[in-house]
């Protein structure tokens, strides 16, 4: 799925947002690029991810996985903002294309990884008279300048987080970078 990327090393469309990431509106949270639109990297690269529909309720999942390079004491900065914004959108409205809205709902919590930061994120949106959210999953690390990023995009009743992705990830950018 790496056509389906908004990534600026894949040569994919890249779309730099004037909205600073502080600032930026909560519906963003569940949108692929928002890292690299409302804080742009010096380098990146990402790749969609994608597991099938497997049997019954399990509607399989996709995402996206990227790994962002920033100015040297850059990433700790972003880190903290993206922290921020998850902590000041607890709860939103978002309207959608056909005029319905979706109540959100956003946890944060530190990841299960060693690293100088980490963050993981849920959003979990119900529409009115549905109670059962779909829900949204990102992780991030930090490992000095580097971010990386893998965001869950699950129907309902995930049967696994996100940090599924996110440590296999961790793991192989350690091992491509050392020595």
């Amino acid at each position: 799925m790496t056509g389906q990327t908004d990534s600026t090393t894949t040569g994919a469309p890249h779309t730099l947002s004037t909205v600073p990431l502080a600032s930026m509106p909560c519906s963003q949270l569940t949108v692929a690029s928002f890292m690299t639109a409302h804080a742009r990297p010096v380098e990146d690269v990402a790749v969609a991810v994608e597991q099938e529909h497997i049997v019954g309720d399990d509607y399989g999942w996709f995402g996206q996985e990227s790994l962002d390079r920033y100015a040297p004491g850059r990433a700790a900065a972003v880190m903290a903002t993206v922290r921020g914004v998850a902590q000041r959108c607890t709860a939103y409205t978002d309207a959608l294309g056909d005029g319905s809205r979706t109540h959100n709902t956003v946890s944060v919590r530190r990841a299960d990884a060693r690293a100088d930061d980490s963050l993981v994120f849920r959003v979990a949106p119900t529409f009115s008279g549905d109670t059962d959210p779909f829900i949204t999953e990102t992780g991030f690390v930090r490992e000095g300048d580097v971010i990386i990023m893998v965001q869950k995009m699950v129907a309902r009743k995930p049967k696994s987080g996100v940090e599924t992705v996110l440590s296999p990830a961790v793991a192989a950018y350690r091992a491509a970078t050392a020595g």
